[in-house]
């Protein structure tokens, strides 16, 4: 049995305030989960119809914060370098012919801080935020990214639209950087940095010394190439799926990756804000071990298309 007296009134307001407390933690909790919601990307994946009526160069984005898309054509080149070229190496040979035989989508820009920080916003990629070094977020190219963060990356991507997005290709990407030319860059055989983000000190192809910026610049920096991708020579090295192999003996002809061999150890293009311009040639290819983080380090998607 329970006796109330004076004492009564002054419990009720410790309740009710209790229960006030509760309520508007509650409403914050709500809050916090509503705001984490909107930054979530909204999913617009294209219909199967207007997958299929893609042509190249064609562009589309399946979220906001989606990396934009851009359809490439089917085709065949020449994969490698000669003998003759500056800066070649080993691993650039044999040349060999690759042939697509059906069009694919590739990243217009490498994947930026907003678009990874999207992903870690709405539960993916490890909940990983990689520094940037003090160079900004936003439009930045993400960097300190691994192969293994990449891939968190792509299956997020992959998870939220409902569509297969993935790394390129070693194949995949000599074939957009080049987008129909054969010279060591796409533009033509020498390189100045008023072209590209690289280590301006150092020269190529009777071209003159420049810049040195020591740092990533925007990705929509300098002028796309003729298949309107960005940066596909410097600013960030990107990731492959691709396996190392020393030479090209016995690669795969038609631009799959090519998934055998050492594949601790996973291929890497394009050169960056650190290397000297003969990294940057369309036909240099690296290999680092799948958890290697740097600052010169990032990635490009690609997007399988049906027919």
């Amino acid at each position: 049995m329970f006796y109330f007296d004076a004492a009564s009134p002054p419990k009720r307001s410790i309740m009710r305030t209790a229960i006030f407390i509760a309520v508007t933690a509650s409403l914050m909790t709500l809050g916090i989960v509503m705001q984490s919601r909107a930054q979530i990307p909204k999913v617009e994946p294209l219909t199967a119809a207007r997958e299929r009526a893609l042509k190249p160069k064609d562009s589309f984005k399946e979220c906001a914060a989606c990396p934009q898309m851009v359809v490439v054509p089917a085709g065949s080149f020449i994969m490698g370098s000669p003998d003759s070229e500056e800066g070649r190496n080993e691993s650039e040979s044999p040349q060999h012919t690759v042939t697509f035989g059906r069009q694919f989508a590739v990243g217009r820009f490498t994947v930026t801080f907003d678009e990874w920080d999207a992903c870690v916003a709405g539960g993916g990629c490890k909940h990983y935020r990689p520094r940037d070094e003090g160079w900004g977020r936003g439009r930045q190219p993400v960097i300190n990214v691994s192969w293994d963060d990449a891939k968190t990356y792509v299956a997020w991507l992959s998870r939220r639209t409902g569509k297969t997005y993935r790394l390129v290709s070693d194949a995949e990407r000599e074939y957009v950087t080049r987008a129909g030319t054969m010279t060591p860059f796409w533009w033509g055989a020498s390189i100045s940095t008023e072209q590209a983000n690289y280590q301006g000190t150092e020269v190529y192809g009777g071209g003159s010394k420049g810049e040195d910026r020591g740092r990533t610049v925007a990705v929509d920096s300098f002028a796309p190439n003729p298949w309107g991708l960005y940066q596909v020579h410097g600013n960030v090295i990107e990731w492959t799926e691709d396996c190392w192999h020393g030479t090209y003996a016995g690669a795969p002809s038609d631009g799959s990756a090519w998934l055998s061999a050492d594949c601790d150890f996973r291929v890497d293009r394009g050169g960056a804000w650190d290397n000297g311009p003969a990294s940057l040639r369309a036909a240099t290819r690296n290999a680092d071990s799948t958890d290697y983080r740097t600052s010169s380090m990032g990635l490009r998607v690609a997007r399988t298309l049906t027919r």
